[in-house]
């Protein structure tokens, strides 16, 4: 089997790859597919839940969580970046989409999986994740570029702005036989438990679906 990656998730924060993704990574893993994950943010400045004191706790807090979801999930393959969680559309967009870019020359992978262009939930960082990973995408010659998926939520979103921006879903994954494992993936993520219970109330169908755009 090549070494190149067949699914390579480029997100900001940790527990970006388990809502939308973790069904599919299981999928593929489980087939002998290998995948990785790229988190640019150690995500410090989300809400601690009275769990961690203060920015640093919560990264280390976060760092623990994510490598137990990636054990949940099974995945291997992960780097974690430090560029400021909250912050990244005050950053130069440069060094983010080299990142980008060396992950996708060094990888090889046949797909890269971010978020649309309104975020999904319109989240400054995943709009900026967004410009970074596609900006990259387009730096490489045609022949060359991997296919490029975004998450995508069935559901137009209420607000009008991000409705501008929305993009239905074009693949559809039914990820049903991984149900028990995605959840226990998700609740791996404990400081963003409100992150969760929202998830599940707006877009409960999506924990056995993973719906995604192909560019």
């Amino acid at each position: 089997m090549s070494d190149r990656l067949t699914l390579l998730l480029i997100v900001p924060h940790p527990d970006d790859e388990v809502y939308g993704a973790s069904g599919t990574l299981m999928e593929l893993l489980e087939a002998g597919h290998p995948c990785g994950l790229v988190t640019l943010t150690r995500g410090e400045a989300g809400r601690t839940l009275g769990l961690a004191d203060g920015p640093e706790e919560l990264a280390r807090m976060r760092e623990v969580e994510l490598r137990a979801c990636l054990e949940v999930i099974g995945l291997t393959v992960h780097e974690q970046h430090t560029f400021p969680d909250k912050y990244l559309q005050d950053q130069p967009l440069a060094p983010l989409v080299e990142v980008a870019r060396e992950a996708m020359l060094r990888y090889q992978p046949e797909t890269v999986l971010t978020f649309p262009p309104n975020g999904s939930n319109g989240h400054p960082d995943h709009v900026t994740t967004h410009r970074a990973v596609r900006a990259a995408w387009e730096s490489l010659p045609e022949g060359e570029r991997p296919r490029l998926w975004y998450y995508a939520n069935p559901t137009p979103p209420e607000n009008e702005e991000l409705r501008a921006l929305w993009l239905a879903p074009t693949l559809r994954r039914d990820v049903t036989r991984f149900v028990t494992r995605k959840l226990q993936a998700i609740a791996c993520h404990r400081t963003q438990a409100l992150s969760t219970v929202d998830f599940l109330r707006k877009f409960p169908g999506r924990i056995v679906e993973e719906t995604f755009y192909e560019v």
